[in-house]
């Protein structure tokens, strides 16, 4: 609801009328108020937790769908369960394939999000995925901080196409940080490949989690001789210690997106709505025109 008034104020329209019944023993059915006979309708929820987040966003396309709607689009500015994207051990479950399944099995027919964990997970889908990127967001903002010696770093090996794509489009050098991890969510050691002496260095990612990662590497680049460490991740999940982290750390400012909501009174952290972002996409799918332009990345 937090973010779907900004998009549904930014697109010039009022949000559609829902109620949720709630029973006691904490089950709840989703309802629309009005008719959707013939409608595209769009419902707007990102899917962090708690899993009722998911599980009310598809019981809203199983009521549209019965309620005959013409098209049911999902905006899910913040996919959920993205990190679980393969079989990296055995006997585990791709969760993000799971979802892709069971969005479909209710009823949607198209799938608006941003910064997928995996660009690949397009392909989980067997309906159009529109894939934005807060890039067209970030990029803005970052020049209008007139940094004299920046420099794209990527948290790991695995964010290095994204953090390429930032260096490319901004003309400037990439780094990259090389992690090694004990368990999930626990980085042993980190080590920089690449040129940050007296450098403005910028950690691009999708997600902050614990902040473990980052706030290891910006301290390590601080130490390394970098003259200021920033972050742009798009999704802010921050669990645990993360705000403690953030705080402690040598990180001057972390720039990220309301995909997920957050609490007021961290200094540190820079948000940018993507409202207007995804209202402009919205209304440019309802009226079968190009989105291309809204793409940076």
């Amino acid at each position: 609801m937090y973010l779907a008034e900004k998009i549904a104020k930014a697109f010039g329209s009022e949000l559609g009328k829902t109620n949720v019944q709630r029973f006691s023993d904490g089950e709840f059915q989703p309802n629309y108020e009005e008719s959707v006979r013939g409608c595209t309708v769009f419902i707007i929820q990102s899917t962090f937790p708690p899993a009722e987040n998911l599980l009310e966003l598809l019981l809203l396309i199983d009521a549209a769908k019965r309620a005959s709607a013409y098209k049911i689009v999902a905006v899910i500015p913040y996919f959920g369960f993205a990190r679980s994207d393969r079989k990296d051990r055995p006997r585990a479950a791709i969760g993000a394939k799971l979802v892709a399944n069971l969005l479909t099995a209710a009823g949607v027919d198209r799938v608006m999000t941003m910064d997928l964990h995996a660009d690949q997970l397009q392909g989980f889908f067997d309906v159009p995925v529109d894939h934005l990127y807060a890039s067209s967001l970030f990029v803005p903002y970052l020049k209008s901080l007139n940094l004299k010696n920046l420099t794209i770093a990527a948290p790991d090996m695995g964010g290095t196409k994204r953090a390429n794509a930032y260096s490319r489009f901004m003309n400037t050098e990439m780094v990259i940080c090389y992690k090694t991890r004990k368990k999930a969510n626990v980085v042993e050691d980190i080590k920089v490949i690449g040129n940050i002496k007296d450098k403005d260095v910028i950690i691009i990612d999708d997600i902050i989690d614990t902040a473990g990662t980052i706030c290891l590497a910006a301290d390590m680049l601080v130490k390394e001789g970098a003259g200021s460490v920033r972050v742009c991740a798009t999704h802010p999940v921050l669990s645990g210690k993360a705000y403690q982290r953030i705080q402690k750390s040598k990180i001057k400012e972390v720039i990220v997106t309301d995909t997920i909501p957050l609490p007021k009174g961290n200094n540190k952290i820079k948000t940018i709505s993507v409202a207007e972002l995804f209202a402009d996409v919205i209304n440019k799918v309802y009226n079968y025109e190009s989105i291309s332009s809204n793409f940076i990345q």
